[in-house]
């Protein structure tokens, strides 16, 4: 480290200038020794009661304290919120980039030299990543770890995937509201994030393939003690990360994500990754397009055996060797870039050298994959998606990858909800299903609702999939030839505002395109007779939000957010 440390600044300042940040911390009980200089580690940690994935982060960051005092360091936790997609309304999404202003704005505002970064539930993720791309300073992440998994009935099953099924079991009337109550229970039975390959695992694995968390840290269950004991060490890395000044610019380069996003097609990630990836990558100034994650994934089988797509869960990606075996196979494929630096100091290839794979059922090999390569995220275009829409091929079914059929369109998910259970409902498993008023500014927040449950009709004909359109999202513990994040979305005038019931639509994955037959002529005159949908949203934050995101195919973030803002604060009060 050449110069002075940035906590200098505030802790060795002579006089009354350094006086009162040090005397206001010895109330705490710190002695004058804290003060000499050593590295000031902060501990930023979204622990919450209504972040269910999080509540346990209090002592994930008590085991990081002990690394970072082990290894010469003085750490400072301290509390920011904490977006849980499990309970917060509308959606969590709505709040993820509040979040990584907020945590952006701590970490320079107060007298710290490196931060570690606790995380769990899906936005917590990528808005500690977004804000320690923007402030620059050496930073580590050590995600909260999944669930236990779930268990119910002597098998295996999996938070928010099961909720699905189980959902579509009740509409079914092939179970019953008591099943459901007491099913509810067997799937969430520790401490930690969901435990399916959904957002929040994606999210997690997305961290450790970028090299922003150990090697090996994305999969431990958040009750095991290995996961206190990575904790520790992420304590210890971030001292001697700021000795290195190893900052996430050094890191976060256009090869870290050329990786991310194939690791992503490897464990059959979610489609929400693409979301978050793009939005870490304007904040740390990479050029990056909706595009680049198709073309870089068409050569990536699928190697993770999990579900939605497949059958394990993270437990047992965990214990068969985790991401680092991942890491490993696309190596020796020359699929990855070997000499990507991650927070170890040494690159990837160096990381996983050692990797074995103890559960081939569960990751596959590049020879015999999961899944064909080709079988990811794919991205669609054409007249009803000019800049782009996703689906996830893994997790639909392959009959109807391509598929022609008329459109039932609604303005809301609330519409189509009203209507979803009536049996006289004009809708054949031709039918493709139009959501939309879910987009980032329309809803808003862009919420994870584009998985609708079938209609009932169809669900008691034995029917199990239909081709499903919206410019929302859904939660990576979903399924089913869904088509999400279609841009422009519907409430600034995008293509999908146009369609009506009966027009016939064409999705076609192979070729990535998605096509509304309906000629220029009349879409001109229906654009012309187009109103955008009146907002009621004329103060707060949600205003802000509506009127500064960007659509999904930048990443969904703020326009004056992107970049970098470093970590210099401008003026000194005192």
């Amino acid at each position: 480290m050449t110069g002075e440390r940035r906590s200098a600044a505030w802790f060795g300042a002579t006089g009354r200038a350094g006086m009162i940040y040090r005397s206001w911390m010895r109330n705490q009980g710190f002695g004058p020794d804290v003060f000499d200089g050593r590295p000031v580690i902060g501990i930023a940690t979204s622990a919450s009661e209504l972040a269910p994935c999080n509540a346990h982060l209090h002592r994930v960051a008590e085991a990081v304290k002990r690394g970072v005092w082990q290894a010469g360091g003085f750490p400072l936790e301290f509390p920011t919120m904490a977006t849980g997609e499990t309970l917060m309304r509308p959606t969590a999404m709505l709040y993820r980039n509040l979040m990584a202003m907020e945590v952006e704005e701590l970490i320079r505002a107060n007298p710290l030299d490196g931060v570690v970064l606790l995380s769990g539930c899906d936005k917590t993720t990528p808005a500690m990543l977004m804000a320690a791309a923007s402030v620059d300073l050496p930073a580590v992440m050590v995600t909260g770890g999944p669930m236990l998994n779930g268990k119910y009935r002597g098998t295996d099953v999996g938070s928010g995937t099961h909720v699905w099924k189980f959902e579509e079991e009740l509409k079914a009337g092939r179970m019953s509201q008591e099943e459901c109550f007491f099913a509810e229970g067997c799937m969430a039975r520790s401490n930690g994030h969901c435990m399916t390959m959904g957002t929040a695992s994606t999210m997690a694995c997305m961290a450790e393939a970028l090299g922003m968390q150990l090697p090996g840290s994305a999969t431990w269950p958040a009750v095991d003690a290995r996961r206190f004991e990575i904790a520790q060490s992420a304590g210890q890395r971030i001292v001697a990360m700021v000795e290195e000044d190893l900052r996430p610019s050094k890191i976060l380069t256009r090869e870290a994500f050329e990786n991310a996003i194939r690791v992503n097609a490897a464990i059959g990630g979610s489609t929400n990754a693409l979301v978050h990836l793009l939005a870490i990558a304007g904040r740390a100034e990479v050029p990056l397009k909706l595009e680049d994650f198709d073309a870089l994934a068409r050569a990536v089988p699928t190697l993770v055996n999990l579900m939605p797509s497949g059958k394990f869960l993270m437990e047992d990606f965990c214990y068969a060797g985790g991401l680092p075996v991942v890491l490993k196979e696309l190596l020796d494929h020359d699929l990855l870039h070997a000499g990507s630096i991650t927070v170890t100091g040494k690159s990837v290839a160096d990381n996983v050298a050692g990797a074995e794979n103890y559960g081939p059922e569960v990751i596959t090999s590049v020879a015999e994959p999961f899944q064909a390569p080709g079988t990811g995220t794919a991205v669609l275009h054409g007249n009803l998606a000019p800049n782009g829409a996703v689906i996830k091929q893994s997790a639909a079914s392959p009959h109807l990858l391509t598929h022609t059929g008329p459109a039932l369109a609604f303005d809301t998910v609330e519409d189509y909800h009203a209507v979803a259970d009536d049996p006289d409902l004009d809708v054949t498993p031709d039918t493709i299903l139009v959501i939309r008023g879910a987009g980032p500014k329309g809803y808003p927040g862009m919420p994870e609702v584009s998985n609708v449950a079938l209609p009932a009709k169809l669900l008691k004909a034995g029917i199990t999939d239909m081709v499903r359109i919206c410019d929302g999202r859904m939660s990576g513990t979903g399924y089913g030839t869904v088509v999400l994040h279609v841009a422009p979305e519907s409430a600034v005038g995008g293509p999908l505002a146009l369609v009506r019931s009966g027009d016939r639509i064409t999705l076609d994955v192979p070729n990535r395109s998605l096509t509304l037959h309906v000629d220029d002529e009349e879409l001109a005159a229906r654009r012309a007779a187009w109103q955008p949908p009146e907002s009621t949203i004329t103060s707060g934050y949600a205003w802000l939000y509506t009127q500064h995101v960007g659509q999904a195919d930048t990443g969904a973030d703020f326009d004056f957010l992107r970049g970098r803002r470093g970590h210099t604060v401008p003026r000194d009060s005192h």
